[in-house]
């Protein structure tokens, strides 16, 4: 598979064609579309030929909110010869079949895209608009080539070409393999981000790592995680640019020396003992409909030397390559295990690599238009950090600023300080990043240093603010003493950033009021709220077409670029044809989850049961383990014969458990070992049916968010930061239930409590009952509960493999249960008690439906990322 630019017979041959008649016609379509976009673009400039940085956001705000939909430049004629040529030259290929065609649509798609793409980075350049530079070191994006269609309105075209070779185009897309770029719901996000900015017409450029295997591969044997490597790139990928000639090179190891010149200027000079060679990959971002192709720009981590020839020449192999090895390790795995130490040091070298290198790109960038002048660097550039991992970035710009570019120390942090933005997904401490400081001492010299001195300067503010109060100093130190100091990452990012922001109302709320409180009472200016949101495009429009044609019967199809329209959904509850349509669009996609489930688990759902879904990263803050206590208390009442009243249900539980999280892996096999005693017994399968989906991910996704009836968000109030899924699950008409956490709490606002199944401990009452919770007495008190343990102390569940769920059993009943499973247990059946009696009232559940998917405008990540725009990039 080619993965590189066209190649140059393809362009011969590309040129050739041009002579045609209908190319001809093509080319007619695409100037008068660029001339079009040209024209608004000229317009735009000349009302801002004196911009500065106030005028520049004025401008952008003062543009229409919502994507403008333009007549596509591509017609199915150009299409299907792009297809045949690449199919001739790209692949020298004889056969047509499926992997072929797809290699053969992807790359003619790509063609498509290079003219824009090109025009995109050329007009960004001229630095008209602020330019974004989005640092995530997860983007899971997923299939691209259904996205591509649909964004570039291309779908029938594709459809109508693959008909010619006698195939279809669903067929086609499952030989695409999923971009192993990120793990779970913070890299769809970036993801979905960048759709949205492109259709926004924003200059987003996405930096992150190539990463050659994915986190890794799961399957399930006997009931455990078992992990695989997950080659995604083991065809090549076709959407890909090398772009060798913006190749930079990144530092590690050494030491640093001063000197003095003769102005009596300090300089400090980084001796590396070892550079790694960044080479950028670049992968189009398709704006919907509007002729914009941002870019994601993937790093990939090459030996400035492939091997030591001297010592290959001397039979020493190994060792030849081994700087090579060394390099390359960087870039190789998404999220290596950092239980040890190797691990630790290999993450912290994927943090620096993608910053350094995303860093330089951006300053080479802000070079070619402005040579060594930086005074308006600030005013063109943001940049943002999606979560704490690429925190790096801020000392490594004060670097590049003083070191490469001779800036002095409060130059180059009034540019940091205005550049840098910081958003937090997490609010669990454990998550936050913390580097020890030998380690990056030793890995990053040079970077030690401006850390300890930006930690010295800003504790000088502290104590300012707080005289003489040294635990203040020392709690709110970026330097964390014990017997081995560490780096409190989330700190230096908050410190160095003119923005900080959570991303649902109530997670803002508490890190203002308890994780970040003494930052939020130095600068309360820098903290806000930007609720997450997920792109229409893919999550509803693309993964849902029964579903997105019926509403576009009736309200049109502006909703794709405006997702706040489907709140007109609500006027048609009352339509009893439009409810049964919606009802039967349902049941369609169910059944098409039945399949998916059965292909992939080997287990049974019928489509008239209802479906209860529960898919995202296993961690026990989001509770996969109270899900299961619910599922064992039914099959607890269908053994005992207690089934009146009980909806059939099929319960899907999938995802991922970190390598190194016994816990979740424990929960794992709990819930494949009660699947088996569930779906092996005649008794419960009318009743009761559970699968675990092995290797969630966004492809899977895409068939069970319209299939699902039912939306588990389920955490332990108050650590889910937001949460994605319930946005997709909703938009796509599922009722959920869950508890008042992350963005549930907004979701709520939205539809209403009577269209929400709530249950469960508030956050304030979570951190009110944790210093007297006592699991014992709650357990006492729960007949439901007592039997759930009693089946899983009496070892029912594991049979032939005796005392394997002690710690869950223990975790359950231990008093410092952080995630209060006996607490929430008996309200959660409540709630599922009364999911199971409204779904019983069809009629009443598809009106609920209905508004769920009304009331879902509010998270589009189009929505988001205006808010962005307005309040932190343009601002």
């Amino acid at each position: 598979m080619s993965s590189a630019n066209t190649p140059p017979s393809s362009k011969r041959a590309s040129n050739a064609a041009s002579k045609t008649s209908s190319t001809g016609k093509t080319a007619a379509k695409r100037t008068t579309r660029n001339s079009s976009t040209k024209t608004s673009s000229t317009k735009a400039t000349t009302k801002s030929s004196t911009s500065t940085k106030s005028s520049a956001a004025a401008k952008t705000k003062a543009k229409t909110s919502k994507a403008q939909p333009v007549a596509t430049g591509v017609d199915h004629e150009s299409l299907a010869s792009g297809v045949a040529r690449q199919i001739r030259y790209g692949l020298c290929s004889t056969e047509k079949d499926q992997s072929q065609l797809f290699d053969a649509l992807a790359l003619a798609l790509k063609e498509q895209m290079l003219d824009e793409w090109r025009e995109t980075r050329l007009k960004d350049n001229d630095f008209k608009q602020k330019q974004v530079a989005y640092l995530s070191l997860e983007f899971l994006m997923g299939r691209a080539l259904g996205n591509a269609l649909l964004n570039l309105d291309l779908t029938e075209q594709g459809r109508q070409v693959l008909a010619q070779y006698a195939s279809e185009l669903e067929a086609v897309e499952e030989y695409e393999h999923d971009a192993g770029l990120g793990n779970g719901g913070l890299g769809r996000l970036a993801a979905c981000f960048l759709d949205s900015c492109a259709s926004l017409d924003l200059s987003v450029t996405g930096y992150g790592i190539r990463y050659q295997y994915g986190m890794f591969a799961q399957k399930i044997v006997d009931g455990y995680q078992i992990e695989r490597p997950d080659y995604w790139l083991r065809d090549g990928n076709p959407w890909e640019v090398r772009r060798a000639h913006r190749t930079v090179s990144v530092p590690f190891f050494g030491h640093t020396h001063t000197y003095e010149d003769n102005t009596g200027r300090r300089h400090h000079v980084w001796q590396a003992g070892q550079t790694v060679l960044a080479v950028p990959h670049d992968m189009p971002i398709p704006g919907y409909r509007n002729g914009r192709i941002n870019t994601l720009r993937l790093w990939k981590a090459e030996a400035d030397d492939d091997f030591n020839l001297a010592e290959f020449n001397d039979g020493d192999y190994t060792e030849s390559v081994a700087a090579k090895n060394l390099a390359e390790q960087i870039t190789m795995v998404l999220y290596p295990n950092d239980a040890s130490e190797n691990g630790k040091e290999l993450r912290l070298r994927q943090q620096y690599f993608l910053s350094s290198a995303s860093l330089q790109d951006l300053i080479n960038r802000h070079l070619d238009k402005f040579g060594n002048d930086f005074s308006q660097f600030s005013a063109n550039n943001v940049i943002q950090l999606n979560d704490t991992h690429p925190s790096i970035a801020v000392p490594e710009l004060m670097r590049l600023l003083m070191d490469k570019h001779g800036l002095g120390w409060d130059e180059a942090w009034q540019i940091t300080s205005s550049s840098v933005a910081y958003t937090n997904h997490t609010l669990l401490p454990e998550a936050l990043e913390r580097w020890s400081v030998p380690m990056v001492a030793h890995m990053l010299p040079r970077i030690m240093e401006i850390i300890f001195e930006i930690n010295a300067r800003y504790l000088e503010q502290v104590a300012h603010q707080w005289p003489g109060d040294c635990q203040k100093l020392a709690q709110m130190s970026i330097i964390e003493e014990g017997p081995v100091q560490h780096i409190r990452m989330a700190y230096l990012a908050i410190v160095a950033s003119f923005s900080v922001n959570g991303v649902a109302a109530l997670h803002t709320k508490l890190l203002k009021a308890g994780l970040f409180n003494d930052f939020y009472q130095l600068w309360p200016e820098k903290f806000n709220n930007r609720t997450n949101g997920v792109t229409p495009r893919r999550w509803l429009a693309y993964c849902n077409t029964q579903l997105s044609t019926l509403i576009s019967k009736r309200l049109g199809d502006d909703w794709v670029t405006d997702l706040s329209k489907l709140a007109a959904l609500n006027a048609f509850t009352a339509d009893h044809q439009f409810v049964k349509q919606w009802a039967e669009v349902k049941q369609a996609n169910k059944q098409v989850l039945a399949n998916f489930v059965e292909q992939e688990c080997g287990v049974s759902f019928d489509a008239k049961m209802m479906f209860d879904v529960q898919v995202k990263r296993i961690h026990e803050y989001k509770r996969q383990l109270l899900n299961i206590m619910h599922v064992i208390h039914l099959y607890q009442r269908i053994l005992s014969g207690d089934t009146q009243g009980m909806v059939p249900r099929c319960v899907l539980i999938g995802g991922k458990a970190a390598p190194g999280y016994a816990m979740a892996k424990q929960i794992i096999k709990l819930i494949n070992n009660v699947a088996h005693m569930v779906n092996s017994d005649p008794v419960v399968t009318p009743y009761l049916r559970l699968a675990f989906l092995p290797n969630y991910n966004v492809s899977a996704m895409e068939k069970i968010c319209p299939g699902t009836d039912l939306s588990e968000q389920i955490s332990t109030a108050g650590k889910e930061a937001s949460g994605t899924g319930n946005m997709k699950f909703m938009m796509n008409g599922a009722l959920t239930i869950g508890t008042l956490d992350g963005a549930n709490v907004e979701m709520i606002e939205e539809v209403g409590e009577e269209n929400f199944f709530l249950f469960g401990l508030k956050a304030d009452e979570v951190e009110a009952l944790k210093p007297h919770y006592n699991p014992s007495e709650i357990i006492a008190r729960s007949q439901a509960l007592q039997g759930v343990l009693n089946m899983l102390e009496g070892g029912h569940f594991n049979l032939v493999e005796p005392n394997i769920f002690d710690d869950i059993i223990n975790a359950i009943k231990d008093p410092n249960d952080q995630w209060m499973l006996a607490a929430d247990f008996d309200d959660y059946c409540r709630a599922q008690q009364q999911v199971a009696k409204t779904y019983q009232n069809q009629s009443q559940w598809q009106q609920m439906s209905i508004r769920n998917a009304a009331a879902s405008g509010r998270f589009s990540s189009d929505n988001t990322i205006e808010g962005y725009r307005d309040h932190i990039w343009m601002k």
